[in-house]
């Protein structure tokens, strides 16, 4: 089920909470989509309520457009929103068991732009280990050409034109139950449940968006 305007509900996972085992453990998946998730969806809501003339744009519409809202909400509203996007982006990303490397379109694209899929997910580790604190590591597509980005805090690509096709969402909350401090853990364990069927579809809808 899809809820891209308001009022945002907290749409199900698309597996149970314990379906990432052992990479992801049930009780951070409860936590992280019941608890963390569905704040950022209260937030949203809670300031949307004021703001009729606002309540028919998409999520991302919101996102791209939190700059020229009012003053007085354009941080709640692009904390929150992109908060939103972000995390649905990320469980959606997600699955177990899942292939071990990219294929398709996709495939072709990463051995294009990083040489071949060991060297892409190298660089996507380092990428997702330079985060300072809380944010994200993307493989995005802009420009005609594949990117790995990263984003500070719930800031989106989006925001930057940019177009989504997997994430890695590095806030301690998403990996600290099982992994603790080790980041780099979380990372590998990562790239064991990435849907790439999932980020493949993601790839033809940013490519068939730019045409």
């Amino acid at each position: 089920m899809e809820n891209n305007t308001y009022p945002f509900v907290n749409t199900p996972l698309p597996y149970e909470y314990n379906a990432l085992e052992p990479f992801i453990d049930e009780k951070t998946m409860k936590l992280h989509h019941d608890k963390h998730l569905q704040t950022y969806i209260d937030n949203l809501n809670s300031v949307m309520e004021k703001y009729p003339g606002l309540q028919k744009l998409s999520l991302e519409m919101l996102i791209r457009a939190s700059r020229r809202l009012p003053v007085q909400i354009q941080s709640t509203v692009s904390n929150n929103a992109g908060g939103v996007f972000n995390h649905r982006f990320f469980f959606n990303g997600l699955t177990n068991p899942a292939s071990k490397e990219p294929h398709g379109k996709l495939s072709i694209s990463i051995n294009r732009f990083f040489s071949d899929y060991e060297c892409f997910a190298s660089e996507f580790k380092k990428a997702a280990l330079s985060v300072f604190g809380s944010g994200y590591a993307w493989l995005v597509y802009g420009n005609n050409r594949l990117k790995i980005v990263t984003t500070p805090n719930q800031n989106s690509p989006i925001e930057q034109g940019l177009c989504p096709i997997l994430c890695i969402d590095v806030w301690e909350h998403a990996y600290y139950l099982k992994h603790y401090n080790v980041r780099s853990e979380y990372i590998e364990d990562w790239f064991n449940i990435i849907n790439w069927e999932e980020a493949e579809q993601n790839f033809l809808n940013c490519i068939n968006h730019r045409k």
